[in-house]
């Protein structure tokens, strides 16, 4: 199983990096999985600027191309959110609606940090998951500016957030490949 850790903010001095990878190391002691670190800020990802909606699989851009292969190459997500505003990012929202039927019958889980955990940022990604046919773990893990990161920006998570993330991932693996026969039987179709 292949599993993506997703980098959902693209904003210069982001603390999202050191999050997801973080996640990253924690996730590659496992056995049970392949994981690799995705940044949608290497994309370079504008607003949606195809003409065809999403849900046609008719890409006419390099950019929607080459994320909608990256995409497609997984089979499940750990989606890595700030919380802005109380919601997402406006990038993570982007990459996730440039493309539609790679996502489907996959599984996720989320990371979220804010000062509220990114608690009502991953409210919406489940909102935003359910609709791309995408199934979102319960388990989630919540980091908070402050506990986890020195004066807002340095990322000291507490050392039983690493539990968190163990466990999100026990339930998006056995998710994950649950949906395995669910994407094969769509693909014989």
């Amino acid at each position: 199983m292949k599993i993506a850790v997703i980098i959902g903010s693209t904003r210069p001095g982001r603390v999202g990096e050191a999050v997801a990878r973080w996640v990253y190391d924690i996730a590659k002691q496992r056995g049970d999985a392949e994981f690799e670190l995705v940044d949608i800020a290497d994309f370079n990802l504008p607003l949606l600027d195809e003409p065809i909606p999403p849900s046609q699989g008719q890409y006419s851009q390099p950019h929607t191309i080459a994320w909608a292969e990256k995409v497609a190459s997984f089979d499940a997500y750990v989606f890595v959110t700030p919380e802005y505003n109380h919601g997402t990012s406006g990038a993570l929202k982007n990459a996730l609606d440039f493309v539609y039927g790679e996502w489907n019958n996959k599984a996720a889980g989320f990371v979220g940090y804010g000062s509220a955990g990114g608690a009502r940022a991953v409210e919406q990604l489940r909102l935003v998951a359910s609709e791309l046919q995408i199934a979102h773990v319960r388990n989630q893990v919540m980091l908070s500016l402050f506990a986890d990161f020195e004066n807002f920006s340095v990322f000291k998570p507490h050392p039983r957030n690493e539990d968190s993330v163990n466990a999100m991932l026990d339930q998006l693996i056995a998710w994950g490949g649950a949906l395995r026969t669910l994407r094969e039987n769509t693909q014989e179709k």
